[in-house]
């Protein structure tokens, strides 16, 4: 405990009991590594739920954020500033977006991207405002992207939701097709599925959306908030399925930790007027000097390659352990370094608890599944020493059963 205080019985106290906490009270990281306040380590393959683009305290981030906290952190909207304004071209110079608008969370990003398509369909489809989403989807925490997100148990008990939303099963073209009517103004999805459990859609499907989006004069709009910078092993997700939408969201490894959020518009798609949107920090110097950083070290440095071959390499060396008889394992799937354990059997829980005895840090994102999410930056003996971790708590909990 620093300096002798407890701190977990010090949150039972006076913080809001929303989340199931892990044991451990994290004070310090670095690369794909953090300790807890006992000075125990542990490997990180939760990385900030996907925020951790370049690990903990990557000196870029550190030299960023120390420069611009020394000539500005926040000032109002009403004013330029020069870090939101070179985050803003370098993300639109690389993509297939037009303009940004920045927030600072993926809910507010998404909140955005509502606001953008009900206000086209005002603009353009004479007041069409529905948007078709997928089940399993996870669009954020706000009552607008609760009711966005296809999962009943994100929703019960914030009835009654915001109108507006219609679901249909994820890589399903033709519900789609059906669920389109003369209201439905966009299509709102994921590239991949993350907190659904790294659900992957067909190679066609995109494409098929796309292009009956094109068809129907609607918007896609694609929720990059977990795949965007690099996570699929391309700067952003959509470049993974060769198609390009209308709106994209971002927010967690945009920022590499720091909390920023944006949604991006094609010219097309860019119904929003003065008045229309605005936030006090969204856009904050400090933040966006962080995330430019991140960006630029993301294309520089060709993060998104390693990630394709570090991705490659935990893949196959899930794939080795799905081998053995005792593992339980009925699929290993994914894309870079966002991919899925599904086991039998609903013994993602253990496996997860059995992990983190061991030192390595995963995510239960499904009764029956767990979730790797390490630092894009993550090493290859890092990769195997976590491998061999979930190897040891694999066969833990298969000799318990």
């Amino acid at each position: 405990m620093v300096g002798n205080i407890d701190w977990q019985s010090l949150e039972s106290k006076y913080y809001i009991q929303t989340v199931n906490r892990v044991p451990v009270t994290i004070v310090r990281g670095k690369e794909s590594t953090v300790w807890d306040d006992k000075g125990r380590s542990y490997l990180d393959f939760v990385g900030g739920w996907a925020t951790a683009t370049l690990g903990h305290s990557h000196q870029t981030m550190i030299d960023a954020i120390v420069e611009q906290s020394k000539l500005l952190i926040q000032v109002s909207n009403a004013f330029y500033t020069i870090p939101q304004i070179e985050l803003a071209q370098l993300l639109v110079d690389n993509s297939c977006m037009d303009r940004v608008f920045f927030c600072n969370s993926g809910a507010e990003a998404v909140e955005g991207a509502i606001k953008v398509a009900r206000r086209y369909g005002k603009l353009n489809k004479n007041g069409a405002g529905e948007i078709i989403t997928a089940l399993n989807s996870f669009h954020g925490r706000t009552l607008g992207t609760v009711a966005a997100t296809g999962q009943p148990d994100y929703q019960e008990n914030f009835k009654p939701l915001l109108p507006g939303f219609v679901h249909v099963p994820y890589n399903d073209f033709e519900k789609i097709k059906e669920a389109t009517t003369d209201n439905t103004v966009a299509i709102l999805l994921e590239p991949v599925q993350g907190e659904g459990g790294v659900n992957i859609p067909d190679p066609e499907f995109f494409t098929k959306v796309r292009d009956w989006c094109d068809r129907n004069d609607l918007l896609l709009i694609l929720d990059e908030v977990q795949t965007g910078i690099g996570r699929l092993g391309t700067l952003f997700g959509y470049q993974k399925f060769d198609v390009e939408p209308d709106v994209i969201t971002l927010a967690k490894g945009l920022g590499g930790g720091v909390p920023i959020g944006a949604f991006m518009v094609t010219e097309r798609a860019n119904s929003l007027t003065f008045g229309d949107h605005g936030s006090t920090f969204g856009g904050n110097a400090l933040t966006t000097a962080a995330a430019r950083s991140v960006v630029e070290f993301a294309i520089n440095e060709n993060l998104p390659e390693k990630v394709r071959v570090s991705g490659q390499k935990l893949k196959n060396n899930l794939l080795n352990l799905a081998k053995a008889d005792y593992s339980n394992i009925t699929e290993i799937r994914g894309e870079g370094l966002l991919i899925a354990i599904q086991f039998e059997t609903e013994i993602g829980l253990e496996v997860m608890q059995e992990c983190f005895s061991r030192g390595l840090l995963v995510n239960r994102v499904r009764p029956d599944t767990v979730r790797l999410m390490p630092p894009l930056i993550v090493s290859d003996e890092d990769i195997d020493k976590g491998s061999a971790i979930i190897s040891e708590a694999v066969h833990a909990v298969s000799k318990e059963k």
